[in-house]
């Protein structure tokens, strides 16, 4: 059974050693799982709440972009996107906005904090309090709700966002439900076997504490030098170390195997010097980031690439976000009473293109792989393919979904997603939402 995975990445500054540890790799990681249908996007409206500085947000979402795409993750395999390209994402806000109580959001540890902190320096408890500040979490809620996702990795101070999350769901499904449930409650996923980098001070790795070590950013001898930054205690050469409040140790456990560690701990232990231990810490961290470096060079010095990327995602995102707003508006009274023109625009067609069948577009991708999409009797997109090698196998599979009742066999729908299987291969996805429209595209090719 897939579960869907999604994890937001506000892009309000350069990623540091700690994101990737604590963040980045193990997120990478668990998208590369054949039961995880992954969705990561970068949290630009949120963004906008913690920075008014236009520059480095938009430097932010670039070095952020190249971070991912440089430690590995696949666009291919996962839906990578930005928030601010998912024009549904706003309106549902709005919608959910319009059900959350503002005592709800009264109780909300950002606000609470930033009520405590004017209260303390005697000035207006509301005092440089933005509404973005006060609904974050209503934001938040949209986020994970547009996309119906079953579980959202979150560090513990963001429980009670995802609780937040739960409520005005519910509070939803139970106003406009009709008795089906529109939003599916996500769970909070915590891993407690993520690591937690402390900084140079021994403090967690923090841009609010400066105490952190360049990701990519500077290369090699940046990060080389922020190292041997680390504090350490006054033991010289040839002492035993204290292993286990040694913050080296920790960071160095974090990039080597437990074989590897037990022998750095052993070598401390006998008296290891701590430059000499610096050095291998560097050593140990450029083996794993070295190769990732040179990728995110080249990815910050092609930022067409990123955005042909993310607007590839957002594209991906969009054939689910789309015809599930239209469902959103529909349950909360907002349908149209007569089609709107231009609205066959909208949903990639045209009046003329009414009465065309259904058809199969094959092309050929800007990476030189092989796709075809199916396109409804008015012009709008129903599905891509995953990308295939050979322009023969994509063949074999349109002509495997011209069958009759083709779906019966190959679709099976999970989390509010179809996915299409050929002969063991993963071929499409689309939203349960239009699946009618999909089964009636494929039955008007067959008949």
């Amino acid at each position: 059974m897939n579960t869907r995975v999604l994890t937001g990445i506000t892009t309000t500054g350069t990623p540091h050693l700690g994101n990737y540890a604590g963040a980045i790799r193990p997120s990478i990681q668990a998208s590369t799982r054949p039961d995880v249908d992954a969705f990561y996007f970068m949290a630009d409206y949120h963004a906008l709440i913690k920075c008014d500085d236009p520059a480095r947000i938009a430097r932010s979402r670039l070095e952020i972009a190249a971070t991912w795409l440089a430690a590995g993750l696949d666009p291919e395999r996962v839906t990578f996107y930005r928030q601010s390209d998912i024009p549904e994402i706003p309106e549902l806000c709005w919608m959910l906005s319009c059900v959350t109580a503002k005592g709800l959001m009264n109780r909300a540890h950002a606000y609470k904090a930033a009520v405590d902190q004017n209260q303390a320096r005697n000035v207006d408890e509301d005092d440089g309090v933005t509404m973005g500040l006060f609904s974050y979490p209503v934001l938040m809620a949209a986020d994970i709700l547009m996309f119906n996702a079953n579980k959202v990795p979150v560090g513990r101070d963001q429980i009670q966002h995802l609780e937040m999350a739960r409520d005005i769901a519910q509070r939803f499904n139970h106003l406009y439900g009709q008795g089906q449930e529109l939003f599916t409650l996500p769970d909070v996923q915590i891993d407690d076997e993520v690591a937690t980098l402390p900084g140079l001070d021994g403090r967690k790795m923090s841009k609010s504490y400066d105490n952190t070590i360049p990701l990519f950013e500077g290369g090699s001898k940046a990060m080389r030098a922020a190292v041997m930054r680390v504090v350490t205690d006054s033991r010289g050469p040839g002492e035993p170390k204290d292993v286990e409040n040694s913050h080296l140790y920790t960071l160095y456990r974090a990039f080597a195997q437990p074989a590897e560690s037990a022998a750095f701990r052993q070598a401390l232990e006998g008296g290891l010097a701590w430059g000499e231990a610096k050095q291998q810490l560097c050593d140990r961290i450029d083996g794993e980031l070295g190769p990732m470096r040179e990728r995110y060079a080249d990815f910050m010095a092609r930022p067409e690439r990123i955005e042909e990327i993310l607007q590839a995602g957002a594209q991906k995102a969009r054939r689910l976000s789309t015809p599930f707003i239209e469902r959103l508006r529909e349950a909360v009274g907002l349908r149209r009473s007569v089609p709107a023109a231009g609205a066959a625009a909208v949903h990639g067609g045209t009046d003329k293109a009414k009465g065309r069948p259904a058809r199969f577009v094959s092309f050929r991708d800007e990476d030189g792989k092989f796709r075809f999409r199916l396109i409804g009797g008015n012009g709008a997109e129903l599905l891509l393919s995953e990308a295939f090698d050979d322009p023969k196998a994509a063949g074999v599979v349109v002509k495997a979904l011209q069958q009759p009742e083709a779906l019966k066999d190959l679709a099976k729908e999970i989390a509010g997603q179809v996915s299409v299987t050929v002969d063991g291969r993963l071929v499409c996805r689309y939203g349960s939402e239009i699946a009618a429209d999909v089964e009636k595209a494929l039955a008007s090719l067959g008949s």
